[in-house]
């Protein structure tokens, strides 16, 4: 049986930039809804939810840690996120299952680069959010500031339903405008005890001002608070959470909270708003889907009677369950001992193991429902982005969508025992992690590892050793390009080859367009009268990406073309799918030879924050590398710079930035999109490659 209805049930998650205080506000959840009895600090290396050795070592998160806990007679099942980009693959994945989310905003700092990041994903899959001002006792904080922000970066609506008590060394709680009251939680070190009372003076005719200013934007959102506001009668709490709740669910607007979670400030009102105005699994639209064959609409229904569907959204290894699968249910319930049907794979499995999650713990239950957000145990097949469901009833989800690597190295085992399981090793974690990606090179038979960037590696390296005993060299990481193709050309593949006995014959005509958005590839059939057998089609279709993956300009994948299939020929006793797979691969090569192949480099979006003074040489060392100047800006006395520069003038930039400002100077930097490459820097980078001149990083 359920512990709690399921309009009771919170599925949240905790995103912000880093260093924003994500973990530390979840450790104090975790403290003060009685789920550990000591509070974990980030930098001690004792918070409950970053649990990896190389998340307490170096003091950030890197995996997504989910958990449950208990508040006000409702459960919530919280995921708390990465602020690292390396790391965004966390945030996407976990959105994607979510209900609602608590966006951390640091009260100095306010609108950072990676909180853009993390609030257009959240806008991706229509996430209400409450957004939490944190580090209200930091010098330096402007609350105001980040508000502003808000509108001006994010172009939300932000409802301020607080007023901080203080700020800096004074912040001692805040103003609750919704009750009408004092929430003070004075010097206590623990933040367990806090009076509650009438608002001061001093802050009365404030909270009058900010009060109403309130209830003018709710009484746009509900008539019967608009009546009660013109006619200036009283207006309970009540009705002003629900239209508060109305608005935070359809995204008209955002509630903004404050605090200071390391002093253990303001996460008690923080819980209360995520009870009061986040959403439950039935006040979000029902999942919907498609049929796996059929591909019609399916819908389901956040409830227990509805037949079980759920999503598969996070691969992990665990050195004493093996591998579990976590996942969201969307409808219906499931057991131990019952059959699921993967409608992704089209395979059907008994599951053996259920698992309630408190970060690197588990509980063994004996059932899920709609809602639940729980991990399966002993299940070898899943993939992340697999569907759950009953046979009879199959449905397919949408999976999450995950950037592309940019960063790629070679690796190799550092004896040849090793090698082996090595292999078995990289496919755990290409499972576990789909933004890590492994190759061959098809030239050298070398391994390649593709990450988000230098730290993604440096941490996967690490974990293969510790977790696996695996030790590997991994050499220096480079960029990984890609080809494309600029104009529509028409190419010929034929092979013929006789041996003596029978033959190989293949023969194929076929046209290739750049696609408009640059990515993936389209293959289309257009023979007519028979000039290629069916069956011989699917072999010409995989020559052509076979080929594009060694690509044309300097043997990098080339991605972004339609192919067309227009004419061809076969012998009836010769012809052969490898002949045609063949004839395929060099049609493709012909055509995209004629076709003015470029090579794509990913370019990286970049903030810079650092003393005005300093402006001047880190405007000149980006535009020596390369680097767009889109936009700057002033924050609380230091300069804010933005700009679009190629990765591959990025590595090492951490130095550099720290030479320039005598080490006063931050930066962070995450993926923007593929863009050509000039053609001094291709030729370059070809000669590089062909040995012309010497290899540098």
């Amino acid at each position: 049986m359920r512990s709690y209805s399921i309009d009771r049930v919170r599925n949240i998650g905790i995103m912000a930039h880093i260093d924003a205080g994500k973990t530390t506000t979840t450790e104090r959840i975790l403290f003060y809804t009685g789920i550990t009895y000591k509070i974990g600090e980030v930098d001690e290396g004792t918070a409950v939810m970053d649990w990896m050795a190389q998340e307490q070592e170096r003091g950030i998160t890197i995996t997504s840690a989910a958990t449950t806990c208990f508040w006000k007679n409702h459960q919530i099942n919280i995921i708390d996120t990465p602020g690292h980009v390396d790391f965004t693959v966390e945030v996407e994945r976990s959105l994607r299952v979510l209900d609602g989310a608590i966006v951390i905003l640091c009260g100095v700092g306010g609108v950072e680069a990676q909180s853009e990041t993390v609030w257009r994903q959240a806008d991706r899959y229509r996430v209400p959010r409450i957004i939490y001002i944190n580090k209200m006792d930091r010098i330096g904080v402007d609350p105001e500031k980040a508000i502003q922000e808000m509108e001006e970066r994010l172009s939300a609506k932000p409802l301020v339903i607080q007023i901080p008590l203080g700020r800096e060394d004074s912040f001692r709680g805040v103003i609750d405008l919704v009750e009408m009251r004092e929430i003070d939680w004075g010097e206590d070190l623990l933040g367990t005890k806090f009076e509650t009372c009438e608002i001061s003076a001093e802050y009365r005719e404030e909270a009058h001002t900010k009060r109403s200013r309130m209830l003018e934007t709710l009484s746009d959102m509900d008539d019967e608070l608009m009546e009660k506001y013109l006619d200036e009668t009283e207006i309970s709490a009540d009705d002003i959470k629900r239209v508060i709740r109305k608005g935070t669910k359809t995204l008209q607007f955002f509630p903004v909270l404050f605090g200071a979670s390391f002093k253990n400030k303001g996460v008690h009102s923080l819980l209360d708003a995520v009870t009061d105005y986040l959403p439950s699994p039935v006040d979000i639209p029902p999942a919907q889907g498609h049929h796996p064959r059929t591909f019609d609409i399916e819908i389901r229904k956040a409830s227990d009677e509805e037949p079980f569907s759920a999503l598969v959204f996070k691969i992990m290894n665990d050195p004493y369950a093996g591998t579990l699968s976590f996942f969201r249910v969307y409808s219906g319930k499931t057991k131990v001992g019952a059959s699921v049907y993967n409608a992704t794979k089209e395979e059907e499995e008994r599951v053996s193991r259920l698992l309630e999650m408190f970060s690197n713990k588990r509980k063994e239950i004996k059932e899920v429902h709609a809602g639940d957000i729980a991990a399966l145990g002993a299940m070898k097949n899943l993939s992340t982005g697999d569907t759950l469901c009953i046979r009879n009833h199959p449905i397919v989800f949408e999976p999450p969508v995950f950037p592309e690597p940019v960063v790629n190295a070679y690796i190799e085992p550092r004896s040849r025992t090793e090698h082996v399981k090595m292999g078995e090793v990289l496919g755990k974690l290409t499972r576990e992690d789909p933004t890590f990606k492994v190759k061959q090179n098809p030239m050298t038979g070398q391994t390649l590892v593709y990450g988000m960037g230098e730290l993604h590696l440096d941490i996967l390296m690490d974990r293969m050793e510790r977790e696996f005993g695996v030790r590997a060299k991994l050499g220096k990481p480079q960029v990984a390009y890609k080809e494309t193709i600029t104009e529509s050309a028409e190419g010929e593949g034929k092979h013929s080859r006789q041996t003596g006995g029978r033959g190989q014959y293949g023969h194929c005509k076929i046209h290739i367009d750049p696609l408009e958005e640059g990515e993936g590839f389209e293959f289309s059939d257009q023979i007519k009268g028979g000039a290629i057998p069916d069956e011989f089609v699917p072999s010409v279709e995989d020559g052509i990406r076979e080929a594009m993956e060694v690509g044309i300009v300097a043997g990098f994948p080339l991605t972004g073309v339609k192919a067309t299939l227009l004419d061809g020929s076969f012998h009836e006793v010769d012809s052969t799918p490898i002949a045609f797979k063949i004839a395929g691969s060099l049609a493709f090569k012909d055509a995209a030879s004629k076709a003015s192949p470029t090579l794509l480099e990913p370019i990286m979006s970049l903030v810079v924050l650092s003393p005005d003074e300093y402006l001047g040489d880190i405007v000149s060392d980006i535009r020596a590398r390369r680097g767009k100047i889109e936009e700057m800006d002033m924050r609380g006395g230091s300069r804010v710079l933005k700009a679009t520069v190629p990765l591959a003038k990025m590595f090492g930039y951490a130095t550099t930035l720290r030479t320039l400002t005598q080490g006063r100077g931050v930066f962070s930097m995450e993926y923007y999109q593929y863009e050509p490459t000039p053609p001094a820097v291709m030729e370059e980078i070809v000669a590089r490659i062909e040995g012309r001149i010497p290899a540098t990083r």
